[in-house]
């Protein structure tokens, strides 16, 4: 139980005039913000709902909600464009007509209380370029995505509760070559920022038997013209958890984290002992990763395991019992080394293909299908070992047996209470279902567009694959789907939703509050013509809906404060606003389009303002916990 130390809103007054409660908090619920259907309503990200908080002296309080936008990526606070990208030099991006570059694309949030003082970590996870000459600039062969960044906001905090940003800049990352579509990510256990990057566009691909960097040049050649000067930039740079530490007087401190290993990382997730992390690996046949570090509060050295789902339902999300294979030891001076020596992926890898080499497995060459759906048949050259563990980390789990077979894994956070992890799978599809003549296949589940959100066992006493000890007592047991969690398909509405817009579709940020019970849920639907923010409850297993994001938006930055300053938040932005779904029809479309321009105005071409805006924001009202 927890103690309910000042109160929100009009409850804020009451406790001004001396009348303060002293029960403890018992139980919190939230009532459920309607799907809205009129076209303000639409393109407005809001709340309706309450909170209900209930006392041991059997009284109870409703808290009325609502969502607070601290600013948008496009507002100048404290000097130039919150969303404002810069090179390893300090200086503004520009694009090829001069424009300066300002990132459409908030992700994570972490909150942080310094010695008495409000920080906030924010991440910037891709831009498109879009606008004028999109097509010429593609036809040019001009940059799909830019070098991104995070910010640092100093925040102040009102009477009221209210959040204001007094200022935003750019943290350097120029130290560590910069930073590569960071997602999602969160507070440590030790109040510092762990980040990620997802290595879309940089990644090494082989492609029968060839090296192929097409997919990958002009993220590379963003980074080396636009981030890095002209210097050469390295794949094996890319791809891993970075983690910034806030001091009081606003200045940080970064490094990546080798040692955890490279994927394409939606976040890693601390659990309670400080040790154990794990992973969200966004893509097409990606693997469930863990991490146990050497010591508590710190990532710089430690071993790397994959987990290998063995199957005992295929019914809709499925179930699984785990096992973990472990990659291999190491420490971030190590794979940092490996990297400085300049191994490529040809150093660590044989491929071959099997016209070329018919008798392939004979000569030690594995098949296998890891990061997207072309199957290789590769040979891991000999003292390579902790280079493919660490620097192709996803390609050596399926080497080594792991499950590559999820798709699209997101956010995830754990119940301590309860030893359970929360784990967001926004799609289930491609690899997780049956697929006839893959080198394997662990996971045959029901296609669910829609995704599902998994639950996970934790325990200790467990042993890797190999019969060696895993010293930790957060490791994953058991994977199943509440019933709450299932998304469901149907077929498309009068809207253009093609998953029930009463449940949860392609589940992406996920928080959990230990002190309201409550695993807060956020949506990147394809599925969704409004994307929510959601509230489950682990013990009661309500599922409320409170926030309703502007159509199109992603819902991104989920973290919950359950007390700062007497006053909890659910903080929560967007990003692409006004996305519409393909399924929506002309005049729902045409609707919105009105709706949008009407309220926000629109530029020379006739856009409305609000698709080049995205918001960091959160949900006000909540008491401190």
């Amino acid at each position: 139980m927890t103690k309910l130390s000042l109160l929100c809103g009009t409850a804020a007054l009451a406790l001004s005039a001396g009348m303060a409660f002293a029960a403890d908090v018992v139980a919190i619920e939230f009532t459920d913000t309607p799907a809205p259907t009129e076209a303000a309503e639409m393109v407005t990200t809001h709340s309706k709902s309450s909170a209900i908080v209930r006392y041991s002296d059997g009284t109870a309080r409703e808290f009325p909600l609502s969502y607070v936008s601290m600013f948008k990526n496009t507002d100048s606070v404290g000097g130039q464009p919150a969303g404002q990208l810069f090179n390893a030099k300090g200086e503004p991006l520009v694009d090829m007509n001069g424009d300066p570059i300002i990132a459409e694309t908030p992700d994570a949030n972490s909150l942080l209380e310094v010695d008495g003082k409000l920080f906030m970590v924010t991440h910037y996870e891709y831009d498109w370029i879009l606008g004028n000459g999109t097509e010429a600039r593609r036809a040019d062969g001009w940059y799909s995505r830019m070098p991104m960044s995070m910010s640092l906001a100093s925040v102040e905090q009102g009477a009221d509760g209210a959040l204001t940003a007094t200022s935003v800049k750019p943290i350097d990352f120029s130290s560590v070559d910069g930073i590569w579509i960071p997602c999602a990510g969160g507070p440590t256990p030790w109040n510092t920022h762990l980040g990620s990057e997802e290595d879309y566009d940089l990644y090494f691909q082989s492609v029968s038997g060839e090296k192929n960097l097409a997919k990958s040049s002009k993220g590379l050649r963003a980074l080396s013209e636009m981030y890095l000067g002209g210097a050469e930039a390295n794949p094996y740079n890319y791809g891993y958890i970075p983690e910034v530490t806030v001091k009081a007087d606003g200045s940080t401190e970064v490094v990546k984290h080798y040692s955890m290993g490279r994927a394409t990382w939606e976040l890693a997730r601390i659990m309670p002992d400080s040790r154990t992390a794990y992973f969200g690996d966004d893509g097409n046949h990606v693997a469930l990763f863990m991490y146990v570090a050497d010591a508590a509060e710190d990532l710089s050295a430690g071993s790397l395991y994959a987990a290998r789902w063995n199957q005992v339902s295929g019914q809709g999300g499925g179930a699984a019992t785990l096992d973990w294979v472990k990659l291999g030891h190491g420490t971030d001076a190590e794979i940092r080394a490996i990297v400085d020596s300049g191994v490529t992926f040809d150093d660590i890898f044989e491929t071959t293909t099997a016209e070329a080499t018919p008798d392939w497995a004979d000569q030690g060459y594995r098949m296998i299908r890891a990061g997207h759906s072309g199957d290789e048949i590769v040979r891991l050259k000999d003292g390579m070992e902790k280079a493919a563990a660490f620097l192709e980390a996803r390609r050596m789990a399926a080497y080594l047996g792991a499950t590559t077979d999820f798709n699209k894994m997101e956010g995830l956070d754990v119940d301590p209470q309860k030893k359970n992890l929360y784990l967001a799978m926004s799609y289930n599809e491609k690899g997780m279902q049956a697929e006839e003549g893959a080198p394997q296949d662990h996971i045959q589940v029901e296609k669910i567009t829609a995704g599902a959100t998994y639950e996970i066992a934790l325990a200790g006493g467990r042993f890797d694959t190999d019969g060696n000890p895993i010293v930790s007592d957060w490791i994953g047991t058991a994977m199943r789907v509440p019933a709450a969690l299932l998304g469901e398909d149907i077929e498309v509405d009068a809207l253009g939703n093609t998953a029930n817009p009463d449940k949860i579709a392609n589940p992406d940020n996920v928080f959990f509050s230990p002190a309201m019970r409550t695993l807060f849920i956020g949506e990147d639907s394809g599925t969704h013509v409004n994307n929510f923010v959601w509230a489950y409850n682990v013990d009661t297993a309500k599922l409320s809906r409170v926030i309703s994001q502007a159509s199109g938006a992603e819902a991104t930055g989920l973290q919950v404060a359950d007390n700062i300053g007497g006053f909890a938040y659910v903080m929560s932005n967007n990003q692409h606003q006004g996305d519409w779904l393909s399924s929506m029809p002309e005049d729902v479309v045409a609707r919105l389009e009105a709706a949008a321009v009407e309220m926000y105005g629109s530029n020379d071409q006739g856009t409305p303002n609000f698709k080049l805006d995205a918001h960091v924001g959160y949900l006000s009202g909540l008491p401190g916990l």
